[in-house]
């Protein structure tokens, strides 16, 4: 069966699917092209209207900030160096930026999809990544960053979008339905609390062992980059959590990416989610709290293949610090 590329989700692509070449995102029908960035397709009344975009450090002018994006519009080869600065002014008469504009226009979301050049804070390492929908919020035409070879300024079709919420970044109804059960739950977990409180912090963290969790524990094999140990089941299979460093949802609003993501057995998950331990820079271990006879490494375990952001490092520190003045 040909599945059809429309606005909006792709058919059998949930959010979270990395694929190792343009062509394979081609393939799956969330682009239109294996290498322009943006992706449009004809509406009912045959205009022609993007439904999806590569965010892949093409443009001095981007800024990714997961989940608001500032995006810079397409131009052709030739008003393009080598390198791809920009030579003369974008055009909004541009097909791929009157496709976007026009998306913004009636109100269509995007898909947008990672590529390993973008923001190292949420690109994969060496591929590209399906990260949801966007909404775009507001178009303008701004100036870029980087004057013209001669100085002159260089105008640029600029877009801002904006990630819609989790229950709209599932594609059945069975999960919207635990998206919105999670929401009413809270994103705080609170272990101080009884069996229900705690047993709802259990419920989010399997229904949120995404793709990109799943990927970092297999990459580790089940093994704790926090203690070394190896978790086995009955049927001989590892078991292991998938913990975000900087956490989903409110108040942290932490990216479910692979930067972002540790292997950990569900004792130093828990370490990690109540600030007992926490990581330097250089990804030192620091016991903030009486560890007694826990063996924890002196260093984290890093396997090639996984890059880990300081900046969320810094976040879970910064955070537990502020909770234990506060407490002081």
């Amino acid at each position: 069966m040909t599945i059809e590329r429309v606005i909006g989700h792709i058919e059998g692509v949930p959010v979270g699917t990395v694929f190792h070449r343009r062509k394979d995102v081609q393939d799956a029908q969330l682009h239109q092209t294996n290498q322009r960035g943006i992706s449009w397709l004809l509406d009912k009344d045959g205009s022609r209207v993007s439904d999806a975009i590569v965010l892949n450090g093409g443009y001095v002018d981007d800024e990714d900030e997961w989940d608001r994006i500032q995006y810079t519009g397409a131009s052709p080869g030739k008003d393009k160096d080598p390198s791809g600065r920009l030579l003369r002014d974008q055009s909004w008469s541009y097909t791929d930026n009157a496709a976007l504009r026009l998306s913004f226009e009636r109100g269509y979301p995007v898909r947008v999809i990672r590529g390993y050049e973008g923001d190292r804070r949420y690109s994969p390492s060496d591929s590209y990544r399906y990260d949801g929908l966007y909404e775009i919020t507001d178009v303008r035409t701004a100036i870029s960053k980087y004057p013209a070879p001669d100085g002159s300024s260089i105008s640029i079709c600029q877009f801002d979008l904006r990630r819609l919420r989790d229950q709209d970044q599932v594609q059945t109804k069975v999960e919207r339905h635990v998206m919105d059960v999670l929401d009413e739950l809270g994103d705080e977990p609170h272990y101080e609390e009884k069996f229900p409180q705690a047993r709802s912090v259990r419920v989010r963290r399997l229904i949120r062992d995404t793709a990109a969790a799943q990927r970092i524990k297999q990459l580790y094999d089940g093994e704790c980059q926090l203690c070394g140990l190896r978790l086995l089941g009955p049927d001989g299979r590892p078991y292991s959590e998938g913990a975000h460093i900087r956490p989903l949802g409110k108040p942290h609003n932490g990216p479910d990416v692979e930067p972002n993501i540790l292997c950990l057995c569900p004792n130093c998950h828990v370490r990690l989610d109540t600030g007992a331990v926490a990581l330097d820079d250089e990804r030192n271990v620091i016991p903030r709290a009486p560890l007694s006879e826990v063996s924890l490494l002196p260093r984290l375990t890093v396997r090639d293949g996984h890059y880990i952001h300081p900046a969320y490092l810094g976040y879970h520190r910064q955070y537990w610090e502020q909770q234990g003045r506060r407490r002081s």
